[in-house]
């Protein structure tokens, strides 16, 4: 089980870096939210989480499970909501003053078009 937690965790953080790296600003905020979706896994795995505890600690309980990994990884939704709003607006911020949604503003050259009139 582990090994298929990790292995999401990399996968996630690997298609997010992946993404993060493109040249167009949609690709980048699924970027981010790969990422984002891969740090929340990898918190909630850290937590070791165990089955059949009580989440709170009560007088006489000797063991019960951690709620901080739990507590951490809500904040985290939250926040990678807020943030994914945020580089959405920008993006179309910056699509609407640029006319392009390239990362860098700057527009791609259209390759030239054949002339029909043209004889080989």
């Amino acid at each position: 089980m582990e090994f298929l937690v990790a292995s999401a965790i990399g996968v996630l953080t690997m298609a997010g870096i992946y993404l993060c790296l493109r040249g167009r600003t949609f690709p980048v905020v699924l970027g981010l939210a790969m990422l984002s979706y891969a740090i929340n896994l990898f918190l909630f795995a850290i937590g070791r989480l165990v089955l059949n505890r009580p989440p709170l600690y009560e007088k006489g309980l000797t063991e019960y499970t951690d709620p901080l990994p739990q507590a951490l990884v809500l904040t985290a939704i939250v926040i990678s909501f807020g943030m994914t709003a945020l580089a959405v607006v920008l993006a179309l911020r910056n699509f609407l003053e640029t006319g392009t949604d390239q990362v860098d503003g700057v527009m791609e050259a259209d390759p030239p078009r054949p002339d029909p009139e043209a004889r080989p």
